[in-house]
């Protein structure tokens, strides 16, 4: 399937998400890989991840790039050859791609119960407005989810914690903007917050 959703949330970020329903196969034939890229690919075990990788690649090339204008920091981190700001992301059949001229994170999670078991875990703050009883407590957590995750890929740094150092300001139902803040020792940094759902998934980035 050709790309799947675009968005510009300002004139320097664009966001573009893919849906993947082609097979390993029909998308290693057309996209152009590093031999290290090519060695990675092949090695992964699950096709469902060979086909994330892939779509990535197709995804940069809707942003004029290819898997050479990509590289990888020593804390994993994905960078641009030209000095724009990148961020990945891929979950199940959809991949995503922010690129901006200023820090960006993006996240695309599949909305399932099972997130309520790990909660505890990267709920904190956030407690405070939660409740297990809400009809979209599942969607709530999934969007803290992807938020802090986002804000993660962002700040890229080791021992941040998603419980600790990442607090979403929360949103009443159907609002799909807010605002989130890492606290990390002496750094307090605020980001605005987009997010959207689509077939079952939902999808949140943080921008400048």
């Amino acid at each position: 399937m050709p790309l799947y959703k675009t968005i510009t949330p300002n004139s320097k970020t664009i966001v573009k998400i893919w849906k993947i329903e082609e097979s390993f196969e029909a998308l290693f034939q057309t996209v152009n890989l590093k031999p290290e890229s090519v060695r990675r690919v092949l090695g992964m075990k699950s096709e469902l991840h060979q086909c994330g990788f892939l779509s990535v690649r197709k995804l940069l090339a809707e942003f004029g790039y290819s898997d050479f204008d990509l590289f990888y920091d020593a804390f994993g981190k994905p960078h641009l050859k030209d000095g724009k700001q990148i961020s990945i992301t891929h979950s199940f059949n959809f991949a995503g791609v922010i690129v901006s001229d200023g820090s960006i994170g993006i996240d695309i999670e599949k909305q399932r119960d099972k997130i309520a078991v790990i909660a505890h875990k990267f709920i904190g703050y956030e407690a405070e407005y939660l409740h297990e009883n809400d009809e979209n407590y599942i969607k709530k957590l999934t969007a803290i989810w992807c938020v802090k995750e986002a804000l993660y890929k962002l700040f890229a740094t080791p021992f941040l914690s998603f419980k600790k150092h990442c607090l979403v300001i929360p949103v009443s139902d159907n609002e799909t903007e807010t605002v989130a803040w890492i606290d990390y020792e002496n750094k307090k940094v605020r980001y605005h917050i987009q997010f959207l759902e689509f077939e079952g998934f939902t999808c949140a980035y943080a921008i400048p």
